[in-house]
């Protein structure tokens, strides 16, 4: 990197979290550090909700994703929006009303102590997990740039986002948020616009347009219904939805968002300016990573986009064999992407139609050989697994990027890393202490004792993040994983919730005992079949339902037990 990118990297890293903690100045209650005291305004509410899901993992995994496997990830938020809907007329109201600091302490309220402590261990588990492959995106940033070892780049990072989190809680990390996006999206209009000017001369935008469709780069949307196929437009609608429904309804991380609102109208429009604009955003994103692979039709990319995989195999004496055969392919997919150019260009359809097939074949070459080099360094390394998806953007902002451009697109990809991850230990502190610690141990301390330890729990959750961010490496695409994680847990708490909202004759042994069921089936669902994982939500979240509703009449249960503030108070069964 050049001074210039280094002037504004740090300059950006520096002066996004400044922010932050300026405006999340003065919090001296727990409300506060948890809630910024309710008084958050719903642009503010609707930037943070989009960050802490468009972390570093979005711009780093997201146009890997596209490079390798085309647009059709896309139909992964077809759902978002009718979740958003769904949740702006259900839950932003109800939780206002309940007045709670967390989802889960809702649920005591309505069934029993236990049920709210399971789910709040399971947020602790699956949330714990993703704040893990959070932060290590940055390692991949280090470690593309720098060559820096990831274990010291997760612990340089995760001490940076507790620092902040920890001083300024919820206010500090929101305010951040809202600055951080109002970065990204200027450096992802930059980088689409940097993409498409280095393509060769002779090279259209139509023409990078047409090349990247031509091997289905562009095919956004499947309408085969193929249950063991993750991405298609029925996954996306129902799927989608469920995993949304799960994910911003009952997930303390994006619920915590909207009770810091000044109103349920203020918190309602925050979901709803999300579900118009996050699927115009991440197919954006794929569009630039599709853009991406075009580019290096023309400008041979790495066997092994990883640095440090290519330095491994390049000692091994089948290395020269493999990076001869990858030369080759790339050579002939780049005279076929000429050949089918040129031939587009003459209107000439017999030509075209032999070109596009040339082109489709040299591009499958280009991938068998690619994959020679990936079984080289797996045989090298005595390991099975591997992908570099995640490194493929990086790989290319950092080699042709303009001096100043780089900086700032290494500053927003490691701010979004900082702000998804500070945002998720904000809240893994708030159901730590409210859900576990106060409900469970110690219900009767003083305000400043509650805040002492959230900040505790903040500093030991991102202890635990920089440990789990090790095991991230060979999980492919975090994108990817970072759902996967999700959809084994988020239809457990969606369905004990819809249970909540809508059933209201269901108590708490049979919902406690309706989310160890559908867990159960999630986890047979994954062993014993190939169903595609955001299936799982809709399976899992019908599993619950149904077994509460069944638990519910062989329990024979009669009138619940309201709990407000540690207290019992007899209600009325509701009808």
């Amino acid at each position: 990197m050049t001074p210039l990118d280094w002037i504004v990297m740090v300059a950006a890293i520096v002066a996004i979290p400044s922010f932050g903690l300026w405006r999340g100045r003065g919090g001296k209650t727990t409300s506060h550090y948890l809630l910024a005291g309710k008084t958050l305004p719903w642009y503010a509410m609707g930037l943070s909700i989009m960050a802490t899901q468009a972390s570093a993992i979005t711009f780093i995994a997201t146009t890997g994703q596209a490079y390798v496997d085309g647009m059709r990830f896309v139909q992964f938020y077809f759902g978002l929006p009718i979740a958003m809907v769904i949740l702006a007329s259900t839950a932003v109201p109800i939780f206002h009303k309940a007045g709670v600091y967390t989802a889960y302490e809702y649920l005591e309220r309505r069934f029993d102590v236990k049920t709210r402590a399971l789910a709040g261990i399971v947020f602790l588990i699956q949330r714990g997990a993703a704040v893990g492959l959070a932060l290590y995106a940055p390692a991949i940033v280090m470690s593309v740039i720098f060559g820096w070892n990831d274990q010291l780049t997760t612990l340089l990072i995760g001490i940076v986002c507790v620092l902040y989190t920890t001083l300024g809680g919820i206010p500090a990390v929101t305010w951040t948020d809202v600055m951080q996006m109002s970065i990204i999206f200027a450096g992802l209009i930059l980088a689409l616009l940097t993409v498409i000017a280095l393509m060769p001369h002779g090279v259209s935008f139509t023409d990078a347009v047409y090349l990247a469709g031509a091997v289905g780069k562009l095919n956004a949307i499947d309408t085969k219904l193929d249950w063991d196929n993750r991405y298609n437009l029925w996954s996306g609608l129902l799927g989608g939805t469920f995993l949304a429904l799960g994910y911003f309804g009952c997930d303390q991380s994006q619920v915590q968002r909207y009770l810091s609102g000044k109103s349920v109208a203020q918190s309602k429009l925050s979901m709803l300016f999300n579900a118009m604009a996050k699927v115009p955003m991440q197919f954006f994103i794929l569009f630039v990573g599709a853009m991406v692979f075009v580019f290096y039709l023309f400008a041979q990319p790495p066997m092994l986009f990883q640095k440090t995989a290519l330095r491994a195999i390049q000692t091994r004496p089948e290395y020269a064999q493999a990076q001869r055969g990858f030369d080759t392919a790339w050579r002939q997919r780049e005279q076929a992407a000429e050949a089918l150019n040129a031939a587009r260009k003459r209107d000439d359809a017999a030509a075209l139609r032999a070109s596009v097939q040339a082109y489709r074949a040299s591009q499958r070459e280009v991938d068998s050989a690619r994959q020679a080099g990936i079984n080289l360094y797996e045989k090298t390394q005595g390991q099975s697994g591997f992908n570099d998806t995640n490194y493929i953007f990086l790989s290319f902002v950092t080699t042709y990027f303009p001096a100043g451009v780089i900086g700032l697109v290494i500053a927003v990809i490691l701010n979004a890393a900082m702000s998804s991850s500070s945002g998720e230990l904000n809240s893994l502190a708030a159901v730590s202490v409210m859900d576990l610690y106060r409900r469970l141990a110690r219900p009767d301390e003083s305000d400043r004792h509650y805040l002492t330890v959230s900040r505790i729990c903040t500093a030991i959750w991102g202890a635990w993040a920089v440990l789990f961010a090790q095991f991230a490496r060979n999980l492919g695409s975090l994108v990817e994983a970072v759902n996967m994680v999700g959809s084994y847990f988020y239809p457990v708490l969606l369905g004990v919730f819809v249970l909540a909202f809508f059933f209201k004759r269901v108590r708490g042994s049979a919902a406690f005992w309706a989310m160890l069921t559908g867990e159960g089936v999630i986890v047979g669902c994954s062993i014993f079949t190939h169903i595609a994982y955001l299936w799982f939500n809709v399976i899992g979240t019908f599993a619950v339902v149904i077994a509460g509703l069944v638990f519910s009449v062989w329990m024979k249960q009669g009138p619940g037990v309201l709990h407000a503030s540690g207290h019992a108070a007899s209600v009325s069964q509701e009808h």
